[in-house]
């Protein structure tokens, strides 16, 4: 009878736990089975042991039949519903069935720095012929719990990543590959220190290049809180889990415009799921994961052993993959070889695991082919989700000048680089020695040329700057730009006015001399992108390059393809990146700009992949690359998770640009949101705002609806940003050009080709 109390106990967990999927117990018959099960319980001890059995077995045939037809069917919603079950199974599940033996850093349970991320030093073992070989790993991951409340759904802190990012590095010193585990719905968005989009960008810095194999695995996967830890040389997927650039709940409010409170209607919130392309399968054609994890039926329990022992066969099969093409492509032939001869025998009645002995340590040629590996594994992802027109001429053109310009800037930079300091040496010691004599030979024609060119009150003529002197010799910019906004003949009040005692202000005057900034208290007031273009580089030194990669709709999402038209038609742009040659007070720099007027300053597959081009020319040009946000809203939603690649794609870029010498240089304006923020904007070393502006991870709704606070209204401003030590600087709109010149000069390391 005992047995029949426990299979009745789980026919009653299954009918929960399908009510749970389909949001109701009112689904096929489900209210039926679940008055069957009511009876049965209610009159146990009335039935004979031979008819209980028979009519709990019926009670199964019936639930085993509903739930092959659940799983024919699942929905995208219905997969996040699966992920989000209390009864899926979490980290600690992995870490107890998966690994022999393990021990938890960074405190356990609730006494923990961040009990949402989990990072444990552990062991997995093989079986190779007769003995057993235990290999260290360290594990990674966030930890969603069972319904303990201090876990905080799996949604990690800033000092969680932290502490990822810190246990990372102690594998790396150590030599022993990273397994991560993303359990996620998204990062916890506050940004009191280190910062929860800050934190994100050091993790993916870091990443790029560490020096250990990655391999990621996703049950849950929210945006940027999934990148944090997900960026793996092997990228697998459960395949009942979830990978998505939002949550199906934050997609429906912003296409439905919902107000904030107010119900999401189902219809609305299925269909975002569905658009979104979030499920397993959809991201392996994608292309952001390599292979996908089969789950049981309706997906994987806690209880589930038997899939327990397949994670551990998937971890070290990919951990294999990526070690094995750091030593030659025979010897990983030659273990693809092995693995389908076991895979055979395990058909045939055999062991299913191939017992073969890969030693997971990697020699410096080995781990500098890994870190090859993975930059061309994320350089090549979502190159399929933009356009771009070029003739085959063009196209040749444009490889036969890249390899021209690699010979030549290495020619000159590297090859001709000590020779020319030693050059410059020699000449300034000639040139102090001679200095004298010059002075006397020139004199006389320095003193006629002072009294031709004296102003009547008695001094020299000196053209004045609106931005400020930062030599004797500069002059205004050609024709400046006048915003549109001069034109409106009328005043306005500035925001501090009751604050400060700021007077109304004239429109002509304040969007034309004043620079758009309020001469009292200095706030300053939005302008357009071109008024940079034309203010901050010299006249003519601007030329564009990738002008033609265009933004598309990857994901065919309802309706996007006249949102982007009609962003190409007002801005006569295909994308919401500018990436350009430019000339600062002399100083030639790579520029990439973000700019309002395109979908926000969203950035997709055509934003990512100008952005990498751009890190590519600087570095092959030797010259600093700025990026100038003019304001980004985040990562580009109906780019689904092609737009979420981009974080670690970019992140690489800067990262072998920076390492390669260059100089990287942020600076944001207006307003600067989430996932660029948190990867390859926020990795910066030298990050600056211009005043006013407003940067962090979140906006105050997102931020009040996940920690039901809200938030002080300089929250995101730049002052609290620089407080927090996220950025280094406030800079005034009118010193811009100024404090950029002088961060050139000064920062950034000795090789820089101007210097």
């Amino acid at each position: 009878m005992e047995d029949l109390r426990k299979r009745l106990l789980k026919a009653e967990e299954r009918i929960a736990y399908l009510g749970q999927i389909k949001e109701g117990i009112e689904w096929g018959n489900l209210p039926s089975l679940q008055e069957t099960l009511q009876e049965l319980r209610d009159a146990f001890y009335e039935h004979s042991q031979e008819n209980l059995a028979e009519r709990i077995g019926t009670l199964e045939e019936s639930l085993a039949f509903l739930e092959n037809r659940c799983e024919e069917s699942l929905s995208s919603m219905e997969r996040v519903r699966i992920v989000r079950s209390p009864l899926r199974f979490s980290l600690k599940d992995i870490l107890e069935n998966v690994y022999e033996e393990y021990t938890e850093l960074g405190g356990e349970e609730d006494a923990n720095i961040d009990p949402a991320l989990v990072a444990a030093r552990a062991s997995i073992s093989r079986r190779v012929k007769n003995r057993t070989i235990m290999q260290q790993v360290m594990v990674i991951g966030h930890e969603k719990g069972h319904g303990e409340e201090y876990r905080n759904g799996g949604s990690t802190k800033p000092w969680g990543n932290e502490k990822a990012l810190r246990y990372m590095r102690v594998a790396e010193t150590e030599g022993i590959p990273i397994h991560f585990y993303i359990f996620t719905p998204g990062a916890f968005p506050v940004e009191e220190y280190p910062g929860a989009a800050q934190q994100i960008a050091r993790n993916l810095y870091v990443m790029a290049k560490l020096r250990v194999p990655m391999i990621a695995v996703t049950s849950e996967g929210g945006s940027g809180g999934a990148e944090a830890v997900g960026m793996g040389d092997m990228r697998l997927m459960f395949s009942h889990g979830y990978y998505s650039v939002i949550s199906p709940e934050g997609a429906a409010a912003i296409e439905g415009k919902i107000r904030e409170g107010a119900k999401l209607p189902k219809d609305l919130l299925e269909n975002c799921a569905e658009r979104l392309l979030i499920t397993a399968e959809d991201n392996l054609r994608l292309g952001t994961i390599d292979r996908i994890i089969p789950e049981p039926l309706l997906g994987a329990r806690r209880d589930d052993f038997s899939f327990f022992r397949q994670i551990k066969a998937e971890m070290i099969r990919a951990t294999d993959e990526v070690v094995l093409k750091t030593k030659s492509l025979r010897a990983f032939r030659a273990y693809e070889l092995k693995l389908e001869k076991a895979a055979r025998a395990a058909g045939a009645g055999g062991d299913e695991e191939p017992r073969i002995d890969v030693s997971w340590e990697l020699a410096d040629d080995e781990i500098r082919r890994l870190l090859q590996f993975r930059s061309r594994k994320y350089r090549g992802m979502a190159t399929q989700a933009y356009r771009e027109h070029l003739s085959p001429y063009a196209a040749f053109y444009r490889r036969t000048g890249k390899g021209l310009a690699k010979l030549y800037y290495t020619f000159r930079y590297d090859i001709l680089k000590s020779r020319h300091k030693q050059v410059k040496k020699v000449m300034q010691d000639v040139s102090g020695e001679g200095s004298v004599l010059i002075k006397q030979v020139t004199a006389p024609f320095s003193a006629a040329y002072d009294f031709i060119a004296r102003k009547p009150n008695g001094r020299s003529a000196r053209i004045s700057t609106l931005w400020g002197s930062v030599g004797e010799d500069q002059v205004e910019y050609g024709e400046l730009y006048t915003s549109s906004l001069a034109n409106e003949d009328r005043t306005v009040s500035c925001p501090n006015a009751e604050k400060h005692g700021c007077k109304d202000l004239w429109v002509p005057d304040l969007y034309g001399e004043f620079c758009g900034v309020c001469e009292n208290c200095g706030h300053h007031f939005p302008l357009e992108y071109q008024w940079y273009l034309r203010h901050l580089f010299e006249p003519d030194s601007i030329r564009e390059f990738n002008a033609d990669l265009a933004s598309l709709n990857p994901l065919n999402f309802p309706g996007i393809d006249k949102k982007l038209e009609a962003a190409r038609a007002k801005t006569g742009r295909p994308c919401a990146m500018i990436t350009f040659d430019a000339r600062v007070l002399g100083v030639d720099i790579v520029v990439a700009m973000l700019y309002s007027d395109f979908r926000n300053g969203t950035v997709g597959a055509a934003e990512g992949e100008k952005f990498v081009r751009a890190c590519e020319l600087a570095r092959i040009k030797r010259r600093p690359l700025l990026s100038y946000v003019h304001t980004t809203g985040g990562i580009r939603i109906h780019e689904g998770t092609l737009g979420v690649i981009q974080m670690p794609k970019c992140t690489m870029a800067v990262r072998e640009y920076i390492d390669s010498g260059g100089l990287y240089i942020v600076v944001y304006d207006n307003n600067s949101y989430a996932g660029p923020v948190a990867s390859f904007l926020g990795c910066s070393p030298y990050q600056f705002a211009i005043r006013s502006s407003r940067i962090g991870f979140a906006g105050p709704r997102v931020i009040r609806d996940t920690t039901g606070e809200d938030v002080p209204p300089d929250y995101h401003s730049a002052r609290s940003a620089l407080q927090r030590g996220h950025i280094q600087g406030i800079w005034d709109r009118r010193d811009f050009r100024r404090n950029l010149h002088k961060s050139l000069m000064t920062m950034g390391g000795g090789n820089l080709y101007y210097r």
